[in-house]
């Protein structure tokens, strides 16, 4: 995937075949890029945001995002996205072609204590890591934001 221009749907970043992984520290992203590695991942299906570079990513899509992009989870995303990013999240956005590498790609984001993680398929983006015990999923609009379920973290 290239960074310079990233796959879109509606206007905004949708890497279909991609796990996009949110973490906390750059400690833990290297580390789950070293494992990915190590699972034989190439280094070219891995690419790596600051948050800087995701929050101008976001908000360089934003203006020009269209209305169909609210119908699906995709705005909801990226603006979920743009606030783990102003948290200090960095992202690791992993190229999954076949259902063996996502569920490693899984492993490997719960492993390294991803705050966040979402596999794009082409109808369908699936949350990988579970919620808090106690909370559960709610509809999801963008008037209500993403239910990340992450403390500290509004998507609103």
């Amino acid at each position: 995937m290239e960074k310079t221009d990233p796959p879109k749907s509606f206007g905004v970043f949708k890497p279909v075949g991609h796990t996009v992984i949110a973490f906390r520290s750059a400690a833990d992203l290297q580390g789950a890029a070293e494992a990915l590695t190590d699972l034989g991942f190439a280094a070219s299906a891995l690419t790596r945001y600051t948050p800087g570079e995701m929050m101008a990513q976001v908000d360089r899509e934003l203006p020009g995002a269209s209305g169909l992009a609210s119908i699906g989870q995709e705005m909801n995303l990226i603006k979920a996205h743009r606030a783990l990013a102003v948290s200090g999240c960095s992202f690791l956005v992993v190229q999954v072609p076949d259902e063996e590498q996502a569920e490693q790609a899984t492993a490997v984001a719960k492993s390294h204590r991803a705050a966040a993680a979402q596999r794009y398929g082409r109808f369908i983006i699936e949350e990988l890591i579970d919620t808090p015990p106690g909370d559960s999923q709610v509809f999801e609009s963008p008037d209500r934001g993403l239910d990340l379920g992450i403390p500290g973290v509004s998507t609103r």
